[in-house]
C-alpha cells in the first residue's frame, strides 16, 4: 500500500488469466489468448471504518467469474476529483465502479454521484451507501445504478458490485 497525500491506494496483486479461444474461420484454424485486467473500484467516504467495511466486504475477488480488483480509497472529495481528472494512458477514466458514501461530510456521495453523471463522459456505474433503506429515492435522484444501506452486509455488497461490473454498458450509436 502506498500513501499519497489525503488518499490511499491499495494495490492488489494482479491476477492474469489466459483463456485459449479456438475458432475456425475463413483463414483457417487459429488460437488466441486474452488477459483480464483488474477491476478498478473507487471507494469514497470520510469515515475510515466505512471504507474498511467496504474493502472487507469485497474481499480479494468479488466473484469467481470476475478478475481480481484494485481498490482506490479517498477520504476527501477534492482527492477524488484529482483522481478522476488524471486519466489513464489511454485517455480514459481509471475506474470501473464508484462506491460512494452518501453520508460523507462535508460533501456527500449523492451530490458527487450526480456531478459524476453530469460531467464524466461514459461514467462508470455508481453504488451508493445510504443510512437507511428508505433513502432509495435519493439514490435514484443522484442517478446511482444501485445502493446498499448501513450496516453494510458483505454478501449483499459483493453481489451488488458483481452485478454492476457484469452489466453491459449502454452504447448509443
Amino acid at each position: 500500500m502506498a500513501r499519497h497525500g489525503v488518499f490511499r491506494v491499495k494495490r492488489v496483486t494482479q491476477i492474469v488469466e489466459v483463456l485459449p479461444i479456438a475458432t475456425k474461420g475463413i483463414l483457417g484454424d487459429y488460437t488466441c489468448t486474452m488477459s483480464q485486467r483488474p477491476i478498478n473500484i473507487v471507494v469514497y467516504s470520510d469515515d475510515s471504518s466505512v471504507r474498511q467495511s467496504v474493502i472487507a466486504g469485497l474481499g480479494k475477488q468479488i466473484a469467481t467469474d470476475l478478475p481480481a480488483h484494485e481498490i482506490h480509497e479517498f477520504a476527501t472529495a477534492d482527492a477524488l476529483r484529482l483522481f478522476i481528472d488524471r486519466k489513464g494512458s489511454d485517455g480514459k477514466l481509471k475506474a470501473d465502479l464508484f462506491i460512494l458514501d452518501a453520508e460523507a461530510v462535508p460533501e456527500g456521495g449523492m451530490g458527487i454521484c450526480r456531478q459524476l453523471k453530469d460531467e464524466v463522459f461514459e461514467c462508470p456505474p455508481v453504488l451508493l451507501i445510504t443510512a437507511r433503506a428508505d433513502d432509495a429515492w435519493l439514490a435514484t435522484w443522484s442517478r446511482a445504478e444501485a445502493f446498499v444501506s448501513h450496516p453494510i452486509d458483505p454478501f449483499t455488497l459483493a453481489s451488488t458490485v458483481a452485478s454492476l461490473v457484469r452489466a453491459p454498458s449502454l452504447t448509443i450509436a
